[in-house]
């Protein structure tokens, strides 16, 4: 299977490198070649963050790429960078909260994860991230959502695993509300 480029961008605090190390924990453990690159400001906390995940069978020769497979965008400055780095025929996910506007491109995958409204029904917005990570992994090919538990119990620290069904939880429930935007 070819490498899925990924990139995740929004704010930091928002858990976006967090994602990004899931996703590739998950995709360590099932075997795959994977790549891990974070970039944020100095800011840190309410500053851009973003991350670039490559992930499949064939060995990652640069992790330095300008066009993905799959863009997660979590906020406006993330979406007005990289909607145009999505190669057509890709995947943007995106949750609404703090976008004026929703992607417009008709040459991509379009998909809504309202992750941070439904955080506000839980009741719980530190389980953000792992919703958006649940919408992602429902249409993700690169990695199977079955490495996402010892993914969580690797990339966590021991005293937060305490913490991991409630992470499931929301990973589950980013799946089960997912919205298909726009589909090629």
């Amino acid at each position: 299977m070819k490498n899925e480029e990924i990139l995740i961008a929004g704010y930091g605090g928002q858990g976006v490198l967090s994602m990004g190390k899931i996703l590739a924990y998950a995709g360590l453990m099932q075997g795959k070649e994977v790549c891990w690159m974070p970039s944020y400001g100095p800011e840190m906390r309410g500053g851009t963050a973003n991350v670039t995940v490559i992930v499949g069978d064939e060995q990652v020769n640069s992790p330095i790429i300008t066009e993905y497979d799959t863009v997660v965008i979590l906020n406006k400055p993330s979406l007005d960078k990289f909607e145009k780095t999505v190669k057509p025929g890709g995947k943007l996910f995106y949750d609404s909260n703090g976008l004026p506007y929703p992607p417009s491109r008709k040459d991509i995958n379009i998909y809504h994860i309202p992750a941070a409204q439904e955080t506000v029904k839980i009741g719980n917005p530190k389980i953000f991230n792992m919703v958006v990570l649940g919408g992602l992994f429902k249409k993700l090919s690169a990695v199977d959502a079955n490495y996402v538990e010892a993914a969580l119990k690797k990339s966590l620290p021991e005293r937060a695993h305490k913490l991991i069904p409630l992470n499931l939880e929301a990973f589950y429930k980013g799946a089960d509300i997912l919205e298909v935007i726009y589909e090629l």
